[in-house]
Order: C-alpha cells, then structure tokens, then sequence
C-alpha cells in the first residue's frame, strides 16, 4: 500500500513538473481565443447591419453553419432553434452555407480553416473564392 501511494505520489510531482514547463497554460489559451472571438464579433457587427452582426447571432449561427457543413444535422437543428428564438435572420444562416458550400476545399484534418471560412462566409455572404485555374485541353 505505502508503495502504491509513493510511486501516486511521485508521479503527481512529475506530471505537475511537466505541465509547469509547458509553453501556454489553458488559461493562456483562453484568452487568446476569447480576444480572437471578440475580434470576430466586432468584425462582423462592423460589417454587417442589423441582428446577422449581434454577437449572439453570430455565435449561433457560425456554429449552425459548421454543423451543417460536417453533417450534423441534429445538433444544427438544436442550435438553428436557439438562433430563431434570440431574433436573428434565417436567410443569413442560408446564405453563409451557400457561400461556404461554393466556396468548399476545406481541409477536414485542419479544424481552424473551416473556422475561418466560416468566419469569412458569416461576415460576406456573398464572397466567391477565385475560380480555379484549369489547364487548357490539348486537342490532337
């Protein structure tokens, strides 16, 4: 038993050597992505006019658009039902995802680019990435 509640004890120590050398506390991270959130939000109610730039509609509705991109639809509806409910503008919600549906080629591996197009198509609906470069046909 005694040995048992050394070698807990001896790796709590260590554990909590290595996490004080790590190089961002989750607190730090924290406030990172709330300054970022904030950024975001006054981005958008700068851009936007009337409830599409409110920050409760933006958060909701950011997060709808994300979950109808990655099929989740069960938890788009909840979060789509919240957004009605706090006053915000359904056709805003239909025009990020058109926006983001057209302008896709989104890598799933990387989290943080669907964010920010999501970003991007949340504050201008109406943006269209440039069209891809095709290389001419040869014809023999």
């Amino acid at each position: 038993m005694l040995v048992l509640l050394l070698t807990v004890l001896l790796g709590a120590e260590n554990f909590s050597a290595f996490a004080q050398n790590s190089d961002a506390t989750p607190a730090d991270h924290e406030s990172m992505e709330g300054a970022l959130a904030a950024e975001q939000f006054a981005e958008a109610q700068r851009l936007l006019k009337g409830a599409a730039g409110y920050p409760e509609c933006v958060w909701l509705g950011r997060r709808v658009v994300n979950l109808l991109w990655r099929d989740d639809m069960d938890t788009a509806f909840r979060h789509l039902d919240l957004y009605d409910r706090f006053g915000c503008p359904g056709d805003h919600i239909q025009a990020a995802f058109r926006c983001l549906a057209l302008n896709g080629n989104i890598d799933p591996k990387n989290a943080q680019s669907l964010n920010g197009r999501v970003q991007a198509c949340w504050v201008n609906p109406s943006l269209l990435a440039a069209p891809e470069q095709t290389p001419p046909s040869r014809t023999q």
